[in-house]
């Protein structure tokens, strides 16, 4: 099982830097266009197992491949984060079955992949997609942050930006430190996510 807790200051910092100059597909700038076909989609391994979070490389690669396919279904990318066992992105979606159809061809190739890493052909990579549809300017600011905080509240770093798997760089770079910090008063999470995010994740 990956552990990020496990890693030193100075392997952290070079895992940002290292996903950072991967030039990986960018998001759009954060900033708010119109509700309709906006949705929060998350993602979860099987008995929430940390199978993206092997190792290391295997979070960098996922990542890469993840925005790359999303990229590849002509989607806007408002926030995303990876985690060891489950993702969320944030995306404005013109077909949400058409994409759900190129997400699941997605996770089977995913699934074939890492089944034949680690000898386990036949196992149950991932358990399910849930999508929920941004329903106003305050829900969709509510969720960026709950994506970016998500780490965090899953008890894998202190602060957002240690953690290197996610948009949060490329937003604190937009927007900056003092807009990013008004937009969490503004907006906070709360109780986002419970009942649904479950906390053993």
């Amino acid at each position: 099982m990956y552990e990020w807790r496990k890693l030193n200051a100075k392997e952290r910092a070079a895992l940002i830097s290292e996903r950072i100059q991967k030039n990986y597909p960018h998001h759009r700038p954060p900033h708010f266009y119109d509700v309709s076909g906006s949705y929060h989609i998350v993602c979860s391994c099987y008995e929430h197992a940390h199978i993206i979070g092997l190792s290391p490389q295997r979070m960098l690669d996922f990542t890469h491949s993840l925005l790359t396919t999303l990229a590849s279904l002509h989607v806007d990318i408002f926030a995303w984060c990876v985690l060891p066992n489950h993702y969320h992105i944030l995306v404005r979606i013109d077909n949400l079955k058409r994409f759900m159809v190129g997400l699941g061809r997605f996770h089977g190739r995913t699934s074939f992949i890492w089944n034949g890493e680690e000898n386990c052909r036949g196992r149950k990579v991932w358990h399910s997609a849930a999508d929920r549809f941004i329903r106003s300017e305050a829900h969709y600011w509510a969720t960026l942050n709950y994506i970016h905080h998500n780490p965090v509240h899953h008890s894998y770093v202190e602060k957002w930006a240690d953690w290197p798997y996610s948009s949060v760089h490329e937003f604190l770079e937009t927007v900056g430190k003092e807009k990013a910090t008004e937009i969490w008063r503004r907006f906070p999470p709360r109780d986002y996510g419970r009942g649904w995010d479950d906390p053993a994740l």
